[in-house]
């Protein structure tokens, strides 16, 4: 349904160095520059992070949450502590297991620099 997402930053380069990191966790390619841009392009879609067109400051989404597909729960794990580790702001619960009515996930939330909400979901066996 989607192709792309794409969120604000006031920083580019910091932007490129956090999410290089965080992504790189889970087997994502370091970002490729375009202008006033950054995209990471797998086969199943595009995230990228912009200035604003505009010239006005990001803003966070209230309410909004981006989330990565995680192969497993270690990945997790290590998108999580890197995301701290550069930058970023644990959120919601602690990582952990999730039960949504019968579905199993396990989560991560974080707080990019620039305030976006962030989540690696792993979905586990039945």
């Amino acid at each position: 349904m989607f192709s792309h997402v794409m969120i604000g930053t006031n920083d580019l380069e910091k932007a490129k160095a956090f999410y290089d990191k965080l992504l790189g966790t889970l087997d994502i390619p370091a970002a490729v520059v375009d202008r006033h841009r950054i995209f990471y392009r797998t086969k199943t879609g595009t995230f990228s992070v912009s200035k604003p067109i505009d010239g006005k400051d990001a803003t966070a989404a209230n309410g909004g949450t981006i989330g990565f597909n995680a192969t497993s729960t270690g990945a997790v794990d290590s998108w999580h502590a890197s995301g701290v580790a550069n930058g970023a702001t644990t959120c919601e619960d602690p990582p952990g297991v999730r039960d949504m009515g019968g579905v199993k996930l396990y989560l991560a939330y974080l707080r990019d620099p620039d305030g976006n909400k962030l989540c690696a979901l792993h979905r586990m066996p039945a």
